[in-house]
């Protein structure tokens, strides 16, 4: 099994890491560097050739062609599924994303 090669783009690095921010904001430091780890480990789970994810259903994203995958039920992950590269394009909350 292989993986492709992951580019992160500023947007969602930015998102990222504003909320490791906030979570580090509210006297979580550990917490707050453990969940930046997470999301970038989750990235390389995303990345196996074998994974396949739909295409996003938010008005916004539709016409980019991005896939989505949840985060851990809270966060929504937007991506480009190229053939050995994907391209995490957005992180965000998923409750702002209702249509």
């Amino acid at each position: 099994m292989g993986k492709r090669k992951i580019t992160v783009l500023e947007e969602a690095a930015t998102s990222i890491a504003e909320i490791g921010f906030y979570i580090e904001a509210k006297g979580l430091p550990v917490t707050a560097k453990k969940f930046v780890d997470d999301v970038f480990d989750y990235f390389d789970e995303i990345a196996i050739d074998t994974a396949t994810h739909k295409l996003c259903t938010y008005k916004r994203w539709q016409p980019l062609g991005y896939h989505c995958v949840s985060y851990k039920k809270k966060y929504v992950i937007a991506y480009l599924n190229l053939h050995d590269e994907i391209t995490i394009c957005d992180f965000v909350a998923e409750k702002l994303l209702k249509d």
